[in-house]
């Protein structure tokens, strides 16, 4: 989860940015995920996978390939090999046909909430990074991964970069900032190094050159940046 926060966060900013205003429809057979918009265009996703869905009543998740419904193999595919990865690694959330929103992490107690976690999880293990879920009938939501160009983030910017790890650190349940910091600069193209005694962190790229502070509990104390 901390591997996954902040890109996922970066990647469902820039999603807002791009989409606006919208509404949204999903065909299995066809297969088709589109938006559209209030000027009447529209926006089709090349591909898409489907996760899984977070329903009320049981109060659980269920991922896509535990689904007795028989969706096309390409829309799932990308979750069993979420569930391949999972059996591999010996996690329990990631190979279970059906997980209560309590064993899930942070325990959450509705849907929209839980299809967090897997969601970020499947992210970090497939490289897929923008996700999109929604509501189907009776409270429950599905999730998914959409592919589109307009998706794809732009290049760095110092300004939006620094302002986004504070609004990670801030907002989102980090169990480890250095990781979690670390880890988005590497998948990012940052440059992440450490200084010897594990206090600062420096993000560096063409035009960019950050660096993170962090206190005598690991956490993000402060960002400093410059513009090249």
């Amino acid at each position: 989860m901390d591997d996954a926060a902040i890109l996922s966060l970066e990647h469902q900013f820039h999603l807002q940015d791009v989409l606006g205003e919208h509404n949204w429809r999903v065909d299995m057979n066809a297969p088709v995920f589109e938006f559209t918009f209030p000027s009447g265009e529209s926006l089709t996703c090349e591909s898409f996978h489907f996760l899984g869905s977070a329903a009320p009543g049981p109060a659980s998740w269920m991922w896509v390939w535990a689904n007795p419904s028989g969706f096309p193999e390409a829309l799932t595919q990308l979750a069993g090999s979420v569930r391949d990865l999972g059996e591999r690694h010996g996690v329990a959330e990631l190979t279970s046909a059906e997980v209560p929103f309590a064993d899930l992490p942070g325990a959450p107690d509705m849907p929209h909430n839980a299809v967090g976690p897997p969601t970020e999880a499947a992210k970090v293990l497939t490289g897929r990074w923008t996700s999109y879920n929604g509501e189907v009938g009776g409270g429950t939501r599905a999730s998914f991964l959409v592919e589109h160009p307009a998706f794809r983030l732009p290049a760095p910017d110092p300004a939006r970069t620094a302002g986004l790890l504070q609004q990670a650190v801030s907002g989102l349940p980090l169990t480890d900032h250095r990781r979690a910091v670390y880890t988005y600069g590497n998948l990012r193209g940052l440059d992440p190094a450490f200084a010897d005694d594990g206090a600062r962190l420096t993000l560096s790229a063409e035009g960019l050159a950050l660096t993170v502070s962090f206190d005598e509990y690991g956490r993000v104390k402060n960002v400093e940046g410059t513009v090249g």
